[in-house]
């Protein structure tokens, strides 16, 4: 166990800053070095184990996207995209997710920060981890989307189901959690909640009456809201519903996506929450001490996004950090101001408050339904990821592509 009494592991990648959609692209991977830059100029990685994580590999990424997909990932590179052209279509490779230079490596991180960010949790070594290099919420089984290509998510959420009989995931990105929905649609034990923008949006799903089919009818929660909803709003929805779900679902783990798109004056947002009352959620989740994973996800006015990723590491480690931010390596991104600090602008706000009360009262309603929260029968536990060594997973690789030709 050896990492003393920390309760904090936090997933970097030095590597992760490197790579680059294209430059009208607008996801930036540089965000998450500059969340990392502040996090050690606030002294916060002193708080916590910091690890770099172990690259998943092909086998790891098959447990939820099919071999086929995690092929064409692993092969394709802007130099052989012709070749792949077919392929592209198939698997939705293009504009929104295009192929760039390190794409497989980039996934890679991504995907075993927050597989290593769930091990953390099924060994004990921490009551809480964090993968701001994650939360890639829209990747599907077999095609990308919304700029995601393996979902990192699906990927905790699998580990963390061999020592944990319920888990939650929570969505806070303004668009809707649709891959990771997508993957859990039917069962009981992963319940999903996606607090997003609906009507004429990406990825144009997530009704509030998509609840789940079979097995996990009403244990997936959709709550459709309006552009320009503010903090106070936005709180007075979350934690009722939030509160209902940890009751009657009783979750042993909860995974919270943060994405940060849902802030005011997002490049391609349109609510209106402030950083204080986007981090509300990560302290609201935290006073339940139920182990918790925090991963990344949108947020495309990249200053903000550091800004608001730093302060939530603060939160999870209980330091409030100074509003006045500390010299650092990107000290020009946050200018005039120099601050800490990410406040609402005044967009009109479409959320009436009849409006969520209703959302509010189907949701609950739906949940009482639940009669209890699930249990799981005794059975063999799957074998954890062990994220082979580059000669096994060179292996792997070419039994792959044999079986392709």
């Amino acid at each position: 166990m050896g990492f003393g009494k920390k309760k904090v592991s936090y997933f970097y990648d030095e590597d992760v800053g490197n790579y680059h959609y294209g430059p009208q692209h607008p996801m930036k991977p540089h965000r998450v070095r500059m969340v990392h830059n502040l996090v050690v100029n606030y002294n916060l990685h002193e708080k916590m184990n910091v690890i770099t994580p172990v690259r998943a590999t092909l086998n790891d990424m098959t447990r939820c996207h099919t071999d086929e997909y995690i092929d064409f990932l692993h092969r394709v590179t802007p130099d052989t995209m012709e070749k792949f052209q077919p392929h592209q279509l198939k698997f939705n490779v293009g504009d929104d997710c295009p192929v760039f230079d390190g794409l497989y490596e980039f996934c890679s991180i991504s995907a075993g920060g927050s597989i290593g960010a769930a091990q953390e949790l099924n060994s004990g070594n921490a009551e809480i981890a964090v993968n701001w290099a994650g939360g890639l919420h829209h990747a599907k089984k077999r095609e990308a989307s919304g700029f995601c290509y393996v979902n990192d998510i699906a990927l905790a959420a699998l580990e963390l189901l061999k020592y944990h009989q319920r888990v939650l995931y929570i969505d806070i990105d303004v668009h809707h959690g649709d891959g990771v929905e997508e993957f859990f649609y039917t069962t009981d034990r992963v319940m999903t909640c996606s607090f997003h923008k609906f009507g004429e949006y990406f990825p144009g799903t997530g009704h509030i009456k998509d609840t789940g089919i079979g097995v996990g009818k009403n244990y997936a929660v959709n709550v459709p809201l309006r552009d320009g909803i503010n903090d106070e709003n936005y709180e007075s929805v979350f934690k009722p519903i939030i509160s209902h779900i940890m009751q009657w679902f009783r979750p042993e783990a909860v995974i919270l996506q943060c994405g940060t798109d849902s802030l005011a004056g997002d490049r391609l947002g349109c609510f209106n929450l402030s950083m204080r009352g986007h981090a509300s959620c990560v302290r609201f989740l935290k006073s339940f001490k139920v182990p918790l994973i925090c991963v990344g996800g949108g947020g495309y006015t990249v200053r903000n996004v550091a800004r608001v990723w730093t302060y939530e590491t603060g939160i999870l480690n209980d330091e409030e950090l100074d509003e006045n931010l500390p010299y650092n390596d990107y000290l020009q991104y946050y200018g005039p101001d120099y601050k800490l600090n990410v406040l609402p602008n005044n967009m009109e706000n479409h959320n009436s408050r009849p409006y969520l009360d209703a959302t509010i009262a189907e949701i609950i309603e739906n949940l009482r339904s639940l009669a209890f929260a699930p249990s799981v029968q005794m059975q063999p536990r799957p074998q954890d990821f062990t994220f082979e060594k580059k000669e096994e997973q060179k292996v792997a690789t070419e039994e792959i592509m044999d079986e392709r030709v």
